[in-house]
């Protein structure tokens, strides 16, 4: 059996080792060496300069990260308690802007946002004035939710769906009005969905740097910015780069650590209000 299970495993194991563990080791070859290859740990001291793109990525994604949250949550909601056919198709058509091209999504924001763009043009018809959208925080926020919210919606909505009625209906038999079994019953069980939720967009938003690029027009620098400018700008230095990145990414792991220690927590607590 063991044999076997190592069989089994073997392509999986072959896939992480070259696509996953070495990428990594190259990341922290490159951020823990200078151009002649030797020792230093002088690139990450210099992320320290950046602190303030860092916070501003962090900012930018929990941002992008909650709004989506308050947005998916309730439409997952809404669509777990509809009947199997609308279900699938409330579920495709949440898939659906997922089918094209992330670039031409984007591309689709530019020209409703642009000063000239037809959300201008539809305020200017009915008389209101012009407004600036475009190269603004609020483009980029606006640009994450749109291609990540999917992330949120579909792993609530898988837990929501498996959520028994029959608990539903016994906290109702214990006096339950619909607003207690909301907060006490239903959220606390789909913690784990929320959490996956979060953690899907989060990790894309805070890293991102096509949305930054395309939304934000160069004046919201974030850390992929950063690093797209270190492997492929004008300042080319992969030493920093590949330091600039695996600060982000103990910075993610961080984060991910903490919401999993909520994850527990609340897991926990909905088992024992149940």
């Amino acid at each position: 059996m063991k044999t076997r299970s190592k069989l089994l495993s073997a392509p999986y194991t072959v896939w992480m080792t070259v696509f996953i563990v070495l990428p990594m080791v190259l990341v922290a070859w490159f951020a823990l060496t200078d151009r002649e290859g030797r020792f230093t740990l002088e690139n990450i001291l210099s992320v320290g300069q950046y602190s303030n793109v860092f916070l501003r990525s962090i900012w930018l994604g929990a941002v992008a990260t909650l709004i989506s949250l308050l947005m998916g949550y309730p439409l997952a909601y809404v669509i777990s308690k509809m009947n199997g056919k609308r279900q699938n198709i409330m579920v495709m058509l949440v898939m659906l802007p997922m089918w094209m091209n992330f670039l031409l999504r984007t591309y689709a924001w530019m020209t409703l946002l642009e000063d000239n763009g037809l959300i201008n043009a539809a305020l200017a018809a009915i008389g209101l004035p012009r407004a600036h959208m475009i190269n603004t925080a609020g483009a980029v926020v606006l640009g994450m939710v749109y291609n990540y919210i999917p992330y949120m919606i579909l792993p609530l909505y898988s837990v929501l769906t498996k959520i028994d009625q029959s608990v539903i209906e016994a906290a109702q038999d214990l006096g339950a009005n619909s607003r207690q079994v909301f907060l006490k019953v239903v959220v606390p069980m789909s913690m784990p969905g929320v959490i996956s939720g979060v953690t899907m967009v989060f990790v894309p938003a805070v890293s991102t740097f096509i949305i930054s690029k395309m939304l934000g027009g160069g004046a919201n620098l974030l850390i992929g910015d950063l690093i797209d400018m270190q492997f492929l700008g004008s300042a080319y230095n992969p030493n920093l780069g590949s330091a600039i990145s695996l600060v982000l990414m103990v910075i993610i792991l961080i984060c991910m650590g903490i919401m999993n220690q909520f994850d527990d927590g609340d897991a926990t607590e909905g088992g024992m209000l149940l």
